[in-house]
């Protein structure tokens, strides 16, 4: 459990001092290098009484009951209700963020509710929820209240979901992932120079954590890719992603294809059309991926889930809406046997396209 300094203000583990004075933070490979009072890109770390510390623990932006194909994850107890919440502040800095008045929120104060990791376990459990999702903004930067929260959880039996963009570094991950049980990872292009210019970061470090949840953990992982018209869209680029993900992470890692809106600092951008996004999902399947997926668009048969093996529809949504459910009880196609890759209850959930604020006390 995480060490109170005062009020919402944890001690942390990931830094070392410099010889100028300076502390490094070591969370993320961003490697802030903070003066005494300084504040990281991220803003809720800070170099306080030279330490790194973490201003926002027990503070969220707030509380809502989702569906789960809402993260989205598509093959993790599909159906199934999710607690989701999130902090402020991000470790990236992209121009394009749909969650910007979050994400770069510098008024937490005025933001947030108050919650414990007790708390947030137990309402999680009295709505019936499946999972507690850290989402919004990047959990990797309130590293140790999403661990406390995801201990309070598993005491519950609570699963517990990282929505992510994966920029951390190799020990923290490790740490992190030991207390998860899914996440859907923003793969946010196949190119260095779209990390560099359009989000700020690297883009090896992400492509290391994808393989680091796949072959090291039991985390059930899906991919979201924000389809950007004339950034991230072209054919080429869709093709190297796919493959990668292909020989790297193996074909039944899900990947999700969602559709851009002009916001933050890129109002200069068109919507994605739908077309571009069953491009890429039509190149991933080519290339072997076994689930593809498009969000942000309304297209039922690009929505659902199919069998790899016989192609028999498996699970049909509409929206967030489940109508098909073709598989067995032990998560195999009714037709030809075959396992559907992602973790499933033997029936699925009902919580539909729900969406429900949450006050906490």
């Amino acid at each position: 459990m995480s060490t109170l300094i005062d009020d919402n203000t944890v001690s942390t583990r990931y830094w070392h001092a410099l010889d100028d004075g300076r502390i490094q933070c070591d969370l993320c490979p961003r490697f802030c290098k903070l003066h005494d009072g300084q504040r990281g890109l991220c803003f809720v770390r800070q170099n306080l009484n030279q330490q790194i510390v973490m201003t926002s623990y027990g503070r969220s932006s707030g509380f809502c009951v989702d569906p789960i194909e809402k993260k989205p994850l598509n093959h993790f107890y599909p159906g199934s209700a999710v607690f989701s919440f999130g902090t402020a502040g991000c470790n990236l800095a992209c121009k394009f963020c749909q969650n910007w008045d979050i994400s770069k929120s510098r008024e937490m104060d005025s933001l947030m509710s108050e919650a414990s990791p007790e708390a947030i376990a137990k309402a999680a459990s009295e709505y019936g929820c499946k999972s507690v999702a850290y989402t919004y903004n990047d959990p990797v930067i309130f590293h140790e209240y999403a661990i406390d929260t995801a201990l309070a959880c598993r005491e519950r039996g609570v699963k517990s979901v990282a929505v992510s963009a994966g920029y951390v570094c190799a020990e923290p991950r490790a740490e992190f992932y030991r207390v998860m049980d899914a996440a859907n990872i923003d793969l946010k292009a196949f190119t260095e120079a779209f990390y560099r210019k359009i989000t700020g970061s690297h883009l090896q470090p992400v492509l290391e954590t994808l393989q680091y949840i796949k072959h090291e953990t039991d985390v059930w992982l899906e991919l979201t890719t924000l389809i950007i018209p004339g950034e991230n869209d072209s054919e080429q680029e869709l093709q190297r992603m796919t493959q990668w993900v292909v020989e790297h992470l193996g074909p039944d890692v899900p990947m999700h294809f969602s559709a851009f809106h002009p916001d933050w600092k890129m109002l200069d951008k068109p919507h994605t059309p739908t077309r571009s996004l069953l491009m890429a999902r039509d190149i991933a399947l080519t290339n072997g991926v076994h689930y593809a997926y498009v969000g942000n668009v309304h297209h039922k048969e690009a929505d659902s889930t199919y069998c790899h093996h016989c192609g028999n529809l498996l699970i049909g949504r509409d929206w967030y809406e489940l109508s098909e459910w073709r598989l067995d009880a032990d998560g195999c196609c009714k037709q030809c046997g075959a396992r559907c890759a992602g973790v499933f209850d033997p029936k699925p959930g009902n919580w539909g396209s729900r969406r429900q604020g949450v006050r906490m006390p």
